[in-house]
C-alpha cells in the first residue's frame, strides 16, 4: 500500500474546518502542530510585538488514492485562493510504522469492496 502525507499551513481560527473536509473527502484523522512563519509582507507590531496570527501545521498521512480529492477539498475549505489563507503540499512517504490496526482494516475494506 502506498502513502502520501499532506502538510497545509493554516490560521487557527480555520483548523477545524479544513480538518473536518479533508475527513469528508476521506482522511480519517489529522495531526495538528502550533506552529508560526512569515510570510512576504511583514506581521504587524505594537510597541515592538508582534501580532501576528496563531498558524498551526496540520498533517494527513492518506492512501496515495485520495490524496488528491482531500487537497482539494483542504483548498476550498481554507480558501486558499485567497492571498495569505494557508498553503499545502503533498510529499510522497516511503515508509510507514504504527499503522498495523489500520492496515488490517484497509485490507478488509478493499477484499469486501471487490470480492
Amino acid at each position: 500500500m502506498k502513502f502520501k502525507v499532506i502538510l497545509a499551513s493554516v490560521k487557527t481560527n480555520i483548523t477545524d474546518t479544513v480538518v473536518d473536509a479533508a475527513k469528508a473527502a476521506g482522511a480519517t484523522g489529522a495531526t495538528i502542530i502550533a506552529a508560526r512563519g512569515t510570510g512576504m509582507r511583514e506581521a504587524k507590531t505594537f510597541f515592538g510585538l508582534s501580532l501576528e496570527e496563531p498558524t498551526d501545521i496540520i498533517m494527513f498521512l492518506l492512501e496515495e488514492h485520495i490524496a488528491r480529492p482531500v487537497l482539494t477539498a483542504i483548498s476550498t475549505a481554507g480558501k486558499f485562493d485567497k492571498p495569505g489563507t494557508g498553503i499545502a503540499f503533498v510529499l510522497p512517504v516511503e515508509s510507514v510504522v504504527g499503522l498495523e490496526s489500520q492496515l488490517e482494516r484497509f485490507k478488509q475494506e478493499v477484499k469486501d469492496q471487490y470480492f
